[in-house]
């Protein structure tokens, strides 16, 4: 009796943890309301679990987590270019994100995962990545300072 309500407990805990996991979109773009070379939303809050589309709205475009600036543990991703790529979030914190060939420009990103566990670490390293655009210079540290 009590393994068939331990089993019936478990089940039903594993299948509430699957309706809860939403999915977002992500839309790289040429030009948007943060001006030019933007993913919209720019800063897009989540779940761990949660499901992230990366479209592309316009050609050339890709969307890759950056290496450093990402939870420690977490997989990352890197998508082909024009071409759609998911990443279901496993880590909680911030993830931050660019397209690969308008990365001088400034076209990064960030998800944040529940609690922004590394925030400090990650805008104390993306200096470095900043300080290779050419224009939009302070974009991602404005991404950076509406995590809360």
């Amino acid at each position: 009796m009590n393994r068939k309500i331990f089993t019936a407990t478990a089940a039903l805990m594993l299948s509430s943890q699957l309706v809860f996991a939403a999915e977002h979109t992500v839309q790289m773009k040429n030009v948007g309301a943060d001006g030019t070379m933007v993913f919209e939303p720019a800063v897009l809050n989540v779940a761990v679990g949660d499901t992230v589309h990366f479209e592309p709205t316009d050609m050339a475009h890709n969307s890759e987590s950056v290496t450093n600036l990402i939870p420690e543990g977490s997989a990352g991703w890197k998508g082909a270019m024009n071409q759609k790529v998911s990443f279901t979030v496993d880590k909680e914190g911030v993830y931050v994100y660019k397209c690969t060939p308008h990365t001088i420009m400034g076209m990064v990103g960030v998800v944040v995962a529940g609690s922004p566990t590394n925030l400090e670490e990650i805008k104390t390293q993306s200096a470095s990545l900043s300080a290779t655009f050419v224009m939009n210079k302070d974009r991602l540290t404005n991404y950076l300072n509406q995590v809360k």
